[in-house]
């Protein structure tokens, strides 16, 4: 975990350049030299997949959590604020060498360290599939390092260049971006979102649901508190890079991936003893997982999903409310959300399929602003007047699993 933006909350120290090279310095000094004050330590990675890292790239490791427990084989992994690279190396063995895993951070001393075993690595593990790239996570289309060239070519001695630049950059984000439009399966971080400037945080989570793939997903490893940090907190510039100034409040945290367009937002895992409680708030590490892929048209192709419980009814993402036992009418979309086998309901959930199937050129528009109980004869169809008798004691063996 790395800096990657780097001005506190506090409105009347924003502009503080003070703040930003306190962050700046300190992991760039955390590459150096091991400062175990940085962002709380998490001991929830699988040994077997620290076994082949670098000694000085584990210790170097400034994190809250481990989101690299939620990610599959061939997929493409973006880690925000990639550090020493232990999240990218760790999830270089699990996503294989059919996956690729790309790191992005904006301190120059760190992803030197990351690139430093790149080659090492690649030879432990038999591929090469990891690379680092310099980049604000806030801004993940421009490429950092391409600008920078642009920069040595172009230096900037007025006011009429500094527009040329910025400029030259917006079309580096449209004509050669880094991250591009859905393009990533999975995005991670640990401990690092929280270094984001407030009025940057928004931009963040809406270039996180860019940048993944309908049905991706993020998981996202940071610190939280309980309650709105005190303004001596807000100001004290040891505590904002230390990961606390800047930390969420928890209720907070999950509503910023909701407004982004994200679904089936949930708690992996909640510290349950705090980190640090200074002036009372308690600041305590917390990963989150939310979901893409809610956006498109409703379409009706006589569906439904039946909740299983516990609860007697729960609402998702849309508004939708779903009745324990009750054959609710979902749109295609829905249908297929709700059933999906990767996402986050479908272990609550019994789908029921039409007996004949709509085809989608063909569907209706569906009305998906209420929650309606589908009538079995919707799926059915209303002519289905089949009897079929039982098939004899054979019906009822284990195998058969109707009894």
């Amino acid at each position: 975990m790395s800096a990657t933006a780097t001005q506190p909350r506090s409105r009347a120290s924003l502009s503080s350049p003070s703040l930003e090279a306190e962050v700046r310095d300190r992991y760039a000094k955390g590459a150096r030299e091991v400062e175990p004050g940085l962002c709380c330590p998490t001991a929830q990675y699988d040994p077997r997949l620290l076994k082949l890292l670098p000694r000085e790239i584990v210790e170097k490791d400034y994190g809250c959590g481990d989101p690299s427990g939620h990610v599959n084989e061939g997929e493409v992994v973006v880690d925000l604020g990639s550090g020493a690279g232990k999240v990218c190396y760790v999830l270089a063995q699990k996503v294989g060498p059919a996956g690729k895993v790309i790191g992005l951070d904006f301190n120059d001393a760190m992803l030197a360290l990351a690139r430093k075993y790149k080659d090492e690595m690649a030879a432990r593990l038999g591929f090469a599939n990891v690379e680092f790239r310099k980049a604000r996570i806030q801004d993940m289309a421009l490429d950092l390092e391409l600008a920078e060239g642009w920069l040595r070519r172009h230096p900037i001695t007025s006011i009429e260049q500094m527009v040329d630049f910025e400029a030259h950059c917006q079309r580096l984000r449209h004509e050669r971006p880094l991250i591009g439009d859905e393009s990533v399966d999975v995005i991670v971080s640990n401990c690092v979102l929280n270094l984001v400037r407030p009025e940057e945080k928004t931009q963040l989570f809406h270039e996180m649901h860019r940048a993944l793939k309908r049905g991706g997903r993020a998981v996202i490893s940071d610190i939280v508190c309980d309650e709105d940090p005190t303004p001596a907190i807000l100001n004290d510039p040891a505590l904002w890079s230390g990961c606390i100034s800047g930390a969420f409040r928890e209720d907070r945290f999950l509503e910023m991936f909701e407004e982004a367009g994200f679904y089936g937002i949930e708690i992996l895992s909640r510290g349950e003893r705090p980190w640090q409680v200074i002036d009372g708030v308690e600041f305590r590490s917390m990963t989150v997982r939310a979901f893409k892929g809610k956006e498109g048209p409703c379409l009706e192709r006589n569906q439904a999903v039946i909740y299983r419980g516990p609860w007697k009814q729960v609402r998702d993402d849309d508004g939708h409310t779903f009745h324990r036992g009750q054959r609710m009418a979902v749109c295609d979309k829905t249908f297929r959300i709700m059933t999906d086998p990767a996402g986050p309901y479908a272990r609550n959930i019994v789908p029921v399929p039409p007996l004949s199937d709509v085809p989608l050129d063909e569907a209706l528009a569906f009305d998906c602003h209420g929650s309606a109980v589908r009538h079995p004869r919707q799926t059915k169809g209303m002519d289905y007047r089949q009897t079929q008798q039982a098939a004899g004691p054979a019906c009822c063996t284990p195998e058969s699993g109707c009894c």
